[in-house]
């Protein structure tokens, strides 16, 4: 939910749009001439295609959405993926029109200039919008009805993104002693005016439809937008699907994407086949230098190997580069997790842990069919009765296979720290990333995980320990 919403999506739609044909124009002039641009018909059926296709296939795939809460990363997959497609449908046009003034200078220019030129679009226009709202620009005066944990975490989501444009003016509630409560709910008409709201958040987990009636009621006498959050988000799933069955509306709690068979065989496809390129072109030479560095640095042995719970809860031997002692890296050695500055980490461990190398052999238990390319990294036994005790729905993970990298890991949520209260709601954190994935699971999805993955490590920001 973002301020001026349709405003926002109609100039970033135009701006685009105008780079596109800027784009296609500087582009056919630089590949052949403008003179030539102009004598041939067939130039301006293509750019109007392409016009008519950008604005379809933007918005049937989400294009234009969750521009504020995405990062860059994420959006540049997006036109990168979107550029594409228009880049193969220009040369689907040269194919059939079989019109030989499209050269390949020109597909490449135009695929270039549009890419750059959304993607500082992109930047510019969301640094601007960022800037102006941090300035009190365009902001909205937000009331809260409810101080609940849903209430609060709403307010903390608008509070840590300025950029939606909203200033939190308070809650109202009847019960809470939270500071931040102005009011009781009979006070909300007073508070509309006294505050000046603009809309008003509704969180109650629960309430009569008279009191439902009489707050809607009252934001309507006074001009007020109203926004509900329905109460089944208390559940642990935020992902729903609305059907019906007869004339009973049915709202199915867990919506999972990998319980279709096709979409199974399409992410076992992608790890075969990706893996097998991993194990080919980079561990096939790397795997020999790594050995012998952790030979000379350490006694014991090249790989790690230890059970760890994998789909549906059954066993399979995780390969890893050996990382610690000799001594401590036996798996029946007392459980303790590995943390920042542990002594058990070897020199060369060291590197690979910062750098995620360490994992590239389980590039082999993909292919073997024990683990994904992307998916909630594995836990070893001692962590899984660990962590069971802090989330309790843990057992919910092992529904799809584990991965080599995962949602949480490239937000940051790898690896335990000293803090048991910190960790304990980072472990929390990771567990629902985890289960965010498996509900939100898309091919687009892992390939921007796998792309972030190599970016961070190629940054050496992997947050590991």
């Amino acid at each position: 939910m973002i301020v001026n919403k349709k405003s926002i999506y109609t100039s970033r739609l135009v701006s685009d749009l105008v780079l596109l044909n800027l784009s296609f124009i500087i582009s056919a002039i630089l590949a052949q001439s403008l003179q030539t641009l102009l004598d041939r018909d067939y130039m301006f059926i293509l750019l109007l295609l392409l016009n008519i296709v950008w604005f379809v296939n933007a918005n049937l795939s989400g294009f234009y959405l969750d521009f504020f809460t995405r990062s860059f990363s994420f959006q540049f997959f997006n036109i990168l993926k979107t550029t594409l497609f228009q880049v193969g449908l220009t040369v689907l046009f040269i194919f059939l029109t079989k019109e030989d003034l499209f050269t390949r200078n020109f597909i490449l220019l135009y695929g270039l200039f549009l890419t750059l030129s959304i993607s500082l679009r992109t930047a510019i226009f969301k640094n601007v919008l960022i800037s102006l709202r941090r300035k009190g620009k365009n902001i909205r005066n937000l009331l809260i009805i409810g101080a609940e944990e849903v209430g609060k975490n709403f307010k903390e989501t608008i509070t840590r993104n300025p950029d939606f444009g909203y200033h939190f003016s308070g809650f109202l509630d009847n019960t809470s002693k939270d500071d931040e409560v102005i009011g009781v709910l009979d006070q909300l008409d007073e508070k509309i005016k006294e505050k000046e709201i603009d809309e008003v958040i509704i969180t109650l987990s629960s309430q009569p439809p008279d009191l439902l009636d009489e707050i809607i009621r009252i934001c309507n006498i006074n001009a007020v937008r109203i926004h509900i959050i329905p109460d089944y988000f208390r559940f642990l799933s935020s992902r729903f699907q609305i059907s019906s069955i007869g004339n009973f509306p049915i709202i199915t709690a867990r919506q999972e994407p990998l319980e279709e068979a096709n979409r199974r065989f399409l992410k076992r496809t992608f790890d075969i086949i990706f893996s097998s390129l991993v194990l080919i072109f980079l561990l096939s030479w790397l795997y020999p230098i790594l050995a012998l560095l952790i030979k000379l640095d350490s006694k014991g042995k090249v790989l790690f190997i230890q059970k760890r719970v994998g789909v549906k809860n059954d066993l399979f031997e995780c390969y890893k580069f050996r990382t610690l002692t000799s001594e401590s890296s036996q798996e029946n050695e007392i459980f303790k997790p590995v943390l920042m500055g542990d002594k058990r980490v070897t020199g060369i461990g060291n590197f690979l842990r910062k750098s995620n190398i360490d994992e590239l052999p389980q590039f082999f238990n993909v292919l073997k069919g024990d683990m994904s390319v992307v998916g909630p990294r594995p836990h070893a036994i001692p962590y899984q009765d660990l962590y069971g005790k802090i989330f309790e729905e843990i057992k919910m993970r092992h529904n799809v296979r584990p991965g080599v990298t995962g949602w949480a890991q490239v937000n940051g949520l790898r690896g335990d720290i000293e803090d048991e209260k910190e960790n304990n709601r980072r472990t929390i954190m990771r567990m629902k990333y985890d289960l965010w994935y498996i509900e939100n699971w898309t091919m687009r999805l892992d390939l921007q995980i796998i792309l972030m993955t190599i970016w961070q490590m190629i940054k050496g920001d992997t947050k590991a320990v």
